[in-house]
């Protein structure tokens, strides 16, 4: 065996590894990725251009990686496009993996079973029966599928929340605020301590003493009537009560249907002020949606 047998011999598997280094390299830059934000869906239309806006206001940077190429927005329920309808449209370009971005406010059954049995990654009958009675198709994408880890919205609403009350208050220690949410059954005790843990949040960072929260969604029937009951217990030692509404975007049945009704009612030695406005248009949120499909991309 003469030398250049030798040097052959012994570069070879380098140049083959290098070689299959690059080719992986290559593969990874000429994925095709997309990214869908997952909402829950509503009737109404001014809720639903809250979460476009979202998409919109976000896509510049998430497309400015060279290894995203498409960003859309789906609803789970009520309305089109649903999150089958969006993967389809992913499939048929030709997608070869889609980033899920769910923009949901805690944990719900949506995020441990619905989301992941819509897209095929759950095998779950009872949730299967539930979603094609509501008219939810389910739907198992060509595309590789992966879920973004849920918006720690504990940390987002600090700041929200300072700012919302802060353009109703008028004198922090006359005042109490009414935080209502939409509730969930099956996670009660989870809902329970996130709006506990909003209230020591507004306890502590915008000096506001007495903070109570209330459930506007199927878990109370839809009424206003824990609502008003949470107004009259800020009344009962406060002049004024600031309603704010901890929801994604604004929907009509609830922002006014529901809450707006309790804040009409007349109250015995108080001021009732409110804004139906919603957790959006909020930057953090964009800046998570921004960062999660940006670091979901590199790995």
């Amino acid at each position: 065996m003469n030398f250049l047998h030798i040097l052959f011999l012994v570069f070879l598997p380098v140049f083959v590894s290098s070689c299959r280094g690059d080719a992986s390299a290559a593969e990874l830059e000429e994925r095709n990725v997309g990214v869908l934000l997952v909402s829950h869906g509503s009737h109404s239309p001014r809720w639903r251009a809250q979460l476009k806006e979202l998409e919109r206001s976000v896509s510049e940077q998430v497309l400015a990686d060279p290894r995203i190429d498409g960003i859309r927005t789906a609803y789970m329920e009520y309305t089109e496009p649903s999150i089958a309808t969006q993967l389809k449209a992913f499939d048929a370009e030709g997608f070869d993996e889609v980033l899920v971005v769910p923009i949901l406010l805690t944990v719900s059954s949506h995020s441990f079973d619905d989301i992941p049995t819509i897209i095929g990654m759950k095998r779950d009958v009872a949730t299967e029966a539930t979603l094609a009675s509501e008219g939810i198709e389910c739907y198992t994408p060509t595309s590789k599928v992966r879920i973004a880890p849920l918006l720690d919205f504990a940390e987002v609403m600090g700041e929200n929340l300072n700012r919302r009350v802060s353009a109703l208050s008028r004198s922090a220690a006359d005042e109490g605020v009414v935080l209502v949410a939409y509730g969930s059954t099956p996670f009660d005790e989870e809902w329970t301590l996130f709006m506990e843990q909003m209230s020591e949040k507004l306890r502590d960072q915008a000096g506001i003493e007495s903070v109570e929260f209330a459930w506007c969604g199927h878990i109370v029937s839809y009424s206003p009537e824990p609502t008003a009951q949470a107004i009259e217990r800020v009344l009962a030692t406060k002049d004024r009560a600031l309603i704010i509404p901890v929801l994604v975007a604004v929907d009509e049945d609830f922002q006014l249907g529901m809450i707006q009704v309790a804040a009409d009612r007349k109250y015995e030695g108080g001021e009732v002020s409110y804004i139906p406005d919603s957790i959006l248009p909020e930057p953090y949120v964009e800046a998570w949606v921004e960062r999660v499909a940006l670091e979901m991309v590199a790995k």
